[in-house]
């Protein structure tokens, strides 16, 4: 049997060797930072609707990111953290799909999630884990999830749902179902184990998955210089079989072409597709990172000058789409909406203790049985230290 992996390659009698320069991997931009295209740019499939739906998104997540941040410094939420700077990532390659395709996310992609309808009642129920979280209290903030809007509940393990989503794409390969998985995750997750794992398979099996890397230039505080020696994470899906591109993760036009013509290729040709999103996080990495001791404030400044949010808004303002007043109404509207949904969440009782025991097995095994009864003896003999909860316990 002949081998078709020699065969196939061009045969040299020296040894050469290949190194980064024998791969230039290209960025897609379409637009310029006055919001004007480049003159031979190729726009994406776009009409007023949608792009005024991507441009509230970013309005509204501006808006949730502000108020939940300063929350927290208040004391009022344990945790948060912001997609401040990569708003155009996420909501741009959303806008792309079909609303029953797949999201996997890793933390910062709130903005997916707005964007499919996840309203302020939603978010904050799941911030302030009151008993009308879908996730019945049991996650600290930010891991949302929503069955109805196919968008995978959150987990804090880096780089797990990256296996997943290759998992769950071949279920709809096999299924023979019109749809695809997006996966999110950042340069630093592409240092997992399971980010090889994940490409490899989808690469040999060839499912209908997209993954969407935000290179944003810090994995916490370690920078990209320090997390690898290549050209980023593109040449990575090159090398395990994958069809690759590069955006600009600021330029949400380029985005959404991108994700466009990278879905038709997962699903109509089972063809699994890796864009790498060059952008920058504005914001600290969480609520419990200070970025000032590991970035410079001329850094910072020199990105904050390609906001992907005010380059989109400039690009709308010259399609006639959208105005100075529609802006500031429009974001007055979103903070009032957050306010007024943040004091009702912080009023909603938190959930039953029973919810700590449930949806795991069809009946409680007795070694939890106890555990909850013992649970429930020790709040009632400190009903000082558990505010929340001590007043409900004799209901349980």
């Amino acid at each position: 049997m002949s081998d078709k992996r020699l065969t196939d390659a061009h045969i040299v009698h020296d040894s050469v060797f290949v190194d980064a320069s024998a791969l230039q991997i290209p960025t897609l931009r379409i637009l310029q930072e006055d919001g004007t295209p480049y003159s031979d740019a190729v726009l994406p499939v776009l009409d007023k609707t949608l792009a005024l739906k991507i441009y509230d998104t970013f309005l509204f997540i501006r808006a949730l990111d502000e108020r939940m941040l300063a929350s927290q410094r208040q004391g009022r939420i344990s945790f948060y953290m912001t997609e401040t700077g990569e708003e155009a990532a996420d909501i741009g390659s959303t806008a792309a799909l079909q609303d029953d395709d797949m999201i996997m996310a890793q933390y910062r992609e709130q903005g997916a999630l707005a964007f499919r309808g996840f309203t302020p009642d939603q978010f904050m129920n799941q911030i302030f884990s009151n008993e009308q979280d879908l996730g019945k209290g049991r996650q600290m903030p930010i891991h949302y999830g929503s069955r109805q809007l196919h968008y995978m509940t959150v987990s804090s393990p880096l780089g797990t749902q990256l296996p997943q989503a290759t998992g769950y794409a071949f279920a709809l390969k096999a299924q023979q179902k019109p749809n695809c998985v997006i996966c999110y995750f950042g340069e630093g997750a592409a240092s997992e184990g399971d980010f090889h794992a994940a490409l490899n398979m989808a690469g040999v099996f060839k499912v209908p998955v997209i993954f969407f890397c935000r290179n944003n230039g810090y994995a916490i505080s370690t920078p990209a210089h320090e997390q690898y020696a290549g050209d980023g994470i593109a040449p990575r899906g090159i090398g395990y079989g994958l069809k690759t591109l590069r955006v600009d993760g600021n330029d949400v036009l380029a985005v959404l072409k991108a994700t466009q013509e990278a879905r038709k290729l997962a699903v109509e040709q089972h063809q699994p597709v890796l864009i790498e999103a060059m952008t920058y996080r504005l914001g600290a990495h969480s609520s419990s990172d200070d970025p000032s001791g590991y970035r410079n404030k001329s850094e910072e400044d020199t990105w904050r000058a390609k906001c992907p949010v005010m380059r989109f808004k400039k690009w709308l303002i010259h399609q006639d789409w959208w105005t100075e007043a529609d802006d500031e109404q429009r974001k007055q509207q979103h903070r009032d909406q957050i306010m007024a949904a943040m004091k009702k969440a912080e009023k909603v009782p938190a959930p039953p203790l029973r919810d700590l025991f449930t949806d795991v097995y069809d009946q409680l095994p007795w070694h939890l049985q106890e555990q909850q009864q013992a649970l429930i003896e020790h709040i009632r003999k400190y009903p000082q230290a558990y505010s929340k909860t001590a007043g409900r316990v004799g209901h349980e």
